[in-house]
């Protein structure tokens, strides 16, 4: 080995042994709390400084400073983060946006205090802890990954019993299965969490202490070089330590080597970018291939509907945009970055507020907006003349408005962690591979428009693209579009059933993202007269969206006043302020579910003096009657007589109650919604016609008789599944199931929990793909075909957990299920108002807070107004009470009088008995019983009572 080769291979251990350091921090804090720790790297780099005040500014020496440092500081930070920031997330459930931004909000404070404490300046005299050589340090990183890989030891094959596990490993396991459980279990949960964020702290100050003699030692810098070698521990899956390290030791030696590489020609600077960037190629590739990663994760559905602005505050927001036409020049030279940055955080008010996707890569679109616009203004574009620079910026907001596929392709297919990785690394790979590269940006210069050179006439005119970015937000946020982004924000799964073309649309928010953030980020370049890349650095991408969540996610206003803070706030202050007080507002998501401006809220309104409350006359009345006929009332029962149970109305296939309860039972142990077991099969269906039952303060009717069923349609709409098979691993759910739903028919599915219910519910309505067999409609095969395709052919379904969309109110959530059924018909949303008795107050709540029943008939008016063929129903009943239940079942029989084919999957037995025209039992992913109510249950009774 040559000694050039031999020294560089020296250098990418160096390399990689800090990379392996930092994936084993992430590996083990994901273990013990399932939150991947995107302020690791500010973690690094807090450490370094405080190993560098310790020895170069209080002169003490360096190992008892390097021990204080690592064995106290770093871990006593991550025992803070656990304590005061991610337990009070683990508290309410683990929300993984909140966790997500409280995690973005510790990175964007540290860096921000960092730069307040010392400065925004590199440094280059970080003392240095090992010797150049990178034995010692590789002698380390195998100590950490083996006593890793021993306390969080997977099971042997064929060892059983609790020797497989260390303690500590099977503790960490339950954790993070299910943490109220493990506390149920005697574990002490948050024990665990806090190791896991102490020894996470603790190799990530390691790892900041190793690094800075050799990289740049300041805020932004080295907290997003870490950061770039998350791709080691997602290589890994979160999971091998082993990987993480070969991984880690593998791409260090890599990346030193290509430093030899000296291509010529046109990919000369491309070629040595991604030679020095060999972490951050990982990082996309694995970001892009490996989409599992947090694939739980998801923006969760927000719990109460956005607040609206207060009154007037449209008009102050308008006059204090106005306001700075009557300052001085140099104060209106800062006062032009507001309305710029304004638009490129608008970007994110639709992509993240109205659609729910996790973007953390828009700085990469504004950016790219700022340097096309001064390419074309600068005539070095290949294939493009020279531009004015206001054409320059509509050209380049037409250009990079398609780049947006970059992150809304991926976007299709993952949520959550997953999406926010893929995100990222765009913006990383961007931000390297493009805006910082002197092949793209050498000798780059940037001026305004003609006519509006001067700081106040530029100024007029960012007012009126503002305007113009503004009008489109609001186009993006109202209307079937608007409805349809927050269905997809609220609820994806629920949208989809809906007929909402789910992929399409994310495409549209993150292609409409981008055009926004490229007309912002053009703007922004125009104002400062240069294009400056550190501007959108992807660390102000961090701050930006945590800015817009924090502030407001689905307003405007609150964009607007975020671009005014972070301008304000580094123009007026020291810089780091911005971050600093934008990190703290992100951490305390923790603390105020609702966020700072709700538990702001709260607190006004709990120290509001209330007025004392009295009854009214008639109340007065209604008490004193009660009372007099308490006194009066003789008693029932006396110690001697004995409390009798009432005897159970009579009710079809009675005798069957207590053999098919055993036979066939639902959750051991659950409730109901009428309050009773699971085992008590008390609840009755009237068969014939009764008066319309009262749910909450409405009532909705069915017919006054049962309709005679009607002749079979013609088969265009008999939804059919023939041999269906899906397997998990080597279980097998279904097996070779097939059924007919002829319209006009109500068709029950019943079984014992894991009999193949759900799987053969989802091979139907689209959600799961079965392994073989086929599901027709009408002849069609739509195996293939997502739900929201289904949807819009007539195969409308409902789901066991609810699925609305809680920030839209009644009316709006009945009207996305007409606006994208199978047909267009006007009267659709009245129709279904009224047959389920919401078309009264009731239809301008928002669906947030509204009871259990009154959401059921929510979801069933929303799947009725497409108009389907097929109506899928699972588990109904559930969440209402008898009369409810009553009700639903005449609105059912009216269905399919009409020709709706309607199947039920219901452990209920009583409803299936009242209701259903024919019944398939299923046991072990197979169709073992079929037939009329009567004849089936009689059977599965018979068999039960035999001997």
């Amino acid at each position: 080995m040559s000694s050039v080769t031999y020294d560089l291979t020296l250098a990418g251990l160096s390399v990689g042994g800090a990379a392996a350091l930092t994936g084993l921090g992430l590996i083990v804090t994901y273990r013990a709390t399932g939150v991947l720790n995107l302020a690791h790297g500010a973690i690094a780099m807090v450490c370094a400084y405080v190993l560098r005040q310790f020895v170069v500014e209080w002169g003490l020496p360096l190992w008892p400073a390097a021990a204080v440092t690592l064995l106290v500081v770093a871990p006593c930070l991550g025992l803070a983060l656990e304590r005061w920031v991610f337990r009070p997330l683990s508290v309410l459930g683990g929300d993984p946006e909140r966790t997500l931004v409280a995690s973005i909000g510790v990175f964007v404070l540290l860096v921000g205090g960092a730069a307040l404490l010392w400065g925004q300046g590199a440094r280059d005299d970080a003392p240095e802890l090992m010797p150049d050589e990178p034995w010692a340090q590789l002698a380390v990183v195998l100590v950490l990954a083996a006593a890793v890989a021993v306390a969080l030891r997977p099971p042997a094959r064929g060892l059983r019993g609790p020797g497989r596990w260390t303690r500590f490993g099977r503790e960490l396991r339950a954790v993070v299965d299910d943490r109220q459980l493990a506390r149920l279990g005697g574990i002490d949960a948050d024990r665990v969490a806090a190791a896991g964020w102490a020894f996470g702290s603790f190799t990530a100050g390691l790892t900041g202490v190793l690094l800075a003699p050799y990289v740049r030692l300041d805020p932004y810098g080295m907290p997003l070089l870490v950061m770039e070698v998350v791709a080691v521990a997602v290589a890994a899956r979160m999971r091998g330590t082993a990987v993480a390290v070969v991984v880690a030791l593998g791409l260090g030696v890599a990346q030193a080597q290509l430093t030899r590489v000296h291509p010529e020609g046109w990919g000369e600077p491309l070629l040595r970018a991604v030679g020095a960037n060999l972490f951050v190629v990982a990082l996309l590739v694995v970001a892009l291939a490996l989409p599992g990663i947090g694939a739980r994760d998801a923006l969760p559905r927000p719990a109460a509907p956005r607040v609206p602005a207060p009154a007037g505050a449209r008009v102050v927001a308008a006059v204090l945009l106005l306001l700075p036409l009557g300052l001085a020049g140099p104060d209106l030279h800062t006062s032009v970055q507001v309305p710029a940055l304004g638009v490129v955080l608008l970007s994110l008010v639709v992509v993240t507020g109205r659609g729910g996707q996790i973007s953390l890569g828009q700085a990469a679109y504004a950016g790219l907006g700022a340097l096309f616009t001064a390419l074309l203004a600068a005539g070095r574009l290949p294939g493009l003349p020279r531009l004015p620079e206001l054409a320059a910026l509509a050209v380049a907001v037409v250009l990079v408005a398609p780049l947006g596929l970059l992150t809304g392709w991926p976007a299709i297919s993952r949520r959550g962690l997953a999406l926010a990785l893929a995100t990222f690394a765009v913006g990383v790979a961007v931000s390297r591979f493009v805006l910082t590269q002197p092949y793209a940006t050498s000798g780059l210069a940037l001026g305004r428009p003609a006519g509006f050179a001067g700081d106040r006439a530029y100024y007029l005119l960012e007012l009126v693209l503002l305007a113009g970015a503004l009008l489109a937000t609001r186009a993006l946020r109202r209307g079937r579009t608007g409805r349809a982004l927050a269905a997809l924000r609220d609820h994806e799964s629920g949208a989809s059933a809906a007929g909402v073309r789910v992929p399409s649309l994310k495409l549209l928010a993150f292609v409409a993202g981008a055009a926004l953030a490229a007309l912002g980020g053009g703007m922004l370049g125009m104002g400062l007269r240069a294009f400056d890349p550190t501007a959108f650095d992807p660390v102000r991408g961090l701050l930006w969206f945590a800015a817009v969540v924090v502030l407001g996610a689905d307003s405007t206003l609150g964009a607007l006043a975020a671009a005014a803070l972070l301008v304000g706030l580094d123009a007026g202050t020291r810089g780091g302020v911005a971050a600093a007080l934008i990190g703290l507002l992100a951490v305390l998501v923790g603390r105020f579910p609702g966020g700072p401006y709700e538990g702001l809220r709260a607190l006004t309104d709990r120290l509001r003096p209330r007025p004392p409350t009295a009854l009214t006359t008639t109340g007065s009345a209604v008490r004193d009657h009660l009372r007099k006929a308490r006194r009066t009332r003789p008693p029932t029962t006396t110690p001697d007589t004995p409390l009798t149970r009432p005897a159970l109305t009579a009710r079809p296939y009675g005798p069957l109650r207590t053999a098919a309860g055993r036979l066939l039972p639902g959750p051991r142990g659950s409730r109901t919604a009428a309050g009773r077991t699971s085992g008590e099969r008390v609840r009755q269906v009237p068969p014939g016609p009764g008066p319309g039952a009262a749910v909450g303060t409405s009532r909705y009717d069915g017919p006054a008789t049962p309709s005679p069923k009607p002749p079979p349609p013609p088969a265009a709409r008999t939804l059919t599944a023939r041999g269906l098979q899906v397997r998990y691993g080597g279980f097998r759910a279904l097996d070779g199931v097939g059924l007919d739903l002829p319209p006009g028919r109500i068709t029950a599915v019943v079984g014992p929990n894991g009999a193949g219910k759900s799987t053969l519910f989802h091979c139907l309505a689209g959600t799961l793909r079965p392994t073989r067999g086929q599901v027709l409609l009408g002849g069609r095969d739509i195996t293939r075909l997502p739900a929201h395709a289904r949807t819009r052919l007539g195969v409308a379904r409902t789901f066991q957990q609810l699925a609305v969309f809680p920030s839209l109110t009644v009316a709006d959530n009945v009207r996305v299920g007409a606006e994208q059924g199978r047909i267009a018909d006007p009267d659709a949303v009245e129709r279904a108002l009224r047959l389920f008795g919401l078309a009264g107050p009731a239809r301008a709540l928002p669906a947030a807070g509204l009871p259990t029943g009154t959401l059921r008939r929510v979801e069933l008016a929303r799947a009725l107004a497409g108009g389907p063929f097929v109506l899928l129903l699972d588990e109904p009943a559930a969440g209402l009470d008898a009369a409810e239940v009553a009700a639903l079942a005449r609105v059912l029989r009216a269905l399919a009088a009409d020709g709706t084919a309607v199947l039920v999957v219901e452990h209920d037995l009583d409803l299936v008995a009242g209701l259903a025209d024919v019944v398939h039992v299923m046991t072990a992913g197979r169709i073992v019983a079929s037939g009329p109510p009567a004849r089936v249950l009689d059977t599965l009774a018979a068999r039960e009572a035999g001997p």
